[in-house]
């Protein structure tokens, strides 16, 4: 089985629809859907199981060893967000948790981080150089902060030999496409346009778009199960 958290979202319902695609049904969605239409992202998607996000480490505890690998593509990812605990517990300490299972557990971790960590960019987009290149981030909000502080965490884990056998760090500029509705104010600037809406701020990075459907999800995630995959 393939975990995707996030699986109801933007890139993660793309993602599943991605992995169907190449015959994949085993996926276990872990996302909070509520009251909204956000469940339509998965309606026409094949899958194992739908786990709430709350549950899934308990989940992992009991079904874990029929696990492959983790996409961790959900988080908080409001540019705006002000509640500092929040985001540390659902974009830090949570990925935190995931890394420490797929370590302990010979997992491939594939997550999220975000082109958000490049700040104004003026530190640069390269990621070779290892922690003191990524140190020299400086992102500009508590969101990209967030995808930060997990990234030199990591880099730290994985120098001192705690890490999964195979882990992969996704960085998504602007990127905008179906199934993007339920974002609310944090929906990409392009298609509120066409709306009649004003785009958001997005001084964080860049504003060049990118669109993701289906297909071209494949370029950066579904592709990389083939590298993280055994």
């Amino acid at each position: 089985m393939l975990v995707i958290t996030g699986g109801g979202g933007f890139i993660g319902s793309a993602l599943a629809a991605a992995l169907n695609e190449e015959g994949r049904a085993d996926l276990v969605i872990v996302d909070r859907f509520g009251s909204g239409e956000k469940w339509r992202n998965i309606a026409k998607r094949d899958f194992f199981e739908i786990v709430p996000i709350e549950g899934l480490l308990a989940w992992l505890e009991r079904f874990g060893d029929q696990v492959e690998a983790v996409f961790h593509l959900g988080a908080n990812s409001s540019t705006t967000e002000r509640d500092a605990d929040h985001i540390i517990a659902n974009n830090l300490n949570y990925t935190i948790a995931l890394w420490r299972w797929c370590t302990e557990a010979g997992r491939p971790l594939i997550y999220a981080s975000s082109a958000a960590t490049y700040g104004d960019g003026s530190a640069g987009f390269d990621d070779s150089g290892g922690i003191e290149t990524f140190k020299r981030l400086r992102p500009l909000n508590l969101y990209g902060w967030s995808k930060h502080a997990f990234d030199l965490w990591a880099l730290r884990e994985a120098e001192a030999g705690h890490a999964p056998p195979r882990w992969i760090g996704l960085k998504f500029f602007n990127v905008f496409g179906p199934n993007e509705y339920h974002k609310g104010d944090m929906m990409a600037s392009s298609p509120r346009i066409r709306r009649g809406s004003p785009p958001a701020s997005r001084s964080d990075y860049s504003n060049r778009t990118g669109r993701i459907t289906a297909t071209a999800s494949s370029c950066a995630t579904s592709s990389t199960s083939r590298i993280a995959l055994p």
